[in-house]
C-alpha cells in the first residue's frame, strides 16, 4: 500500500533535507539543481521494475576539467516520490529516507561512488 503524501508535503520534506545539506558543503556544490519526480522511468537495459529513490545525473566535481564549464548544463538530482513513499512505511521513516537520498544523491555530485557510501552507511 502506498503512503499518502501531497506534492506539496513532500515538496516541503525534501526541502527541508536540502536545508539540512551543512552549509560548508552547500557552499562547494556547483551547478546542480533538485527535482521531484513521481516515477523513475527504467532505461534501455535496466529491469522494468526498477526502483530507486533517488537519481544524480552529471559530471561530478572531481571529473571535471578547465573545458567541462563550457556550455555545460547543470548536474541534476532527482528525488521520486513514489518509490520512496512505497518504501516507507509512516511519515517518519520518509523525512528519513528523504535527508538518506538528498545526501546520497549530494556525494555522487561530489564524486564519491556507492560502494564507498555503503562503507560510510549511506547506502
Amino acid at each position: 500500500m502506498l503512503l499518502e503524501m501531497s506534492d506539496d508535503e513532500f515538496e516541503q520534506l525534501v526541502e527541508q533535507a536540502i536545508d539540512a545539506i551543512p552549509q560548508d558543503v552547500f557552499a562547494m556544490m556547483d551547478n546542480v539543481i533538485f527535482f521531484i519526480e513521481d516515477e523513475y522511468t527504467p532505461q534501455p537495459g535496466e529491469p522494468e521494475n526498477l526502483e530507486i529513490l533517488g537519481l544524480y545525473e552529471g559530471v561530478a566535481l572531481t571529473e571535471r576539467d578547465l573545458d567541462w564549464s563550457a556550455g555545460a548544463l547543470p548536474d541534476r538530482i532527482t528525488i521520486f516520490k513514489n518509490p520512496t513513499l512505497r518504501a516507507c512505511q509512516n511519515s517518519e521513516e520518509v523525512v528519513r529516507e528523504i535527508g538518506i537520498t538528498v545526501m546520497h544523491e549530494v556525494a555522487h555530485h561530489f564524486g564519491i561512488d556507492d560502494e564507498k557510501l555503503h562503507d560510510l552507511g549511506w547506502s
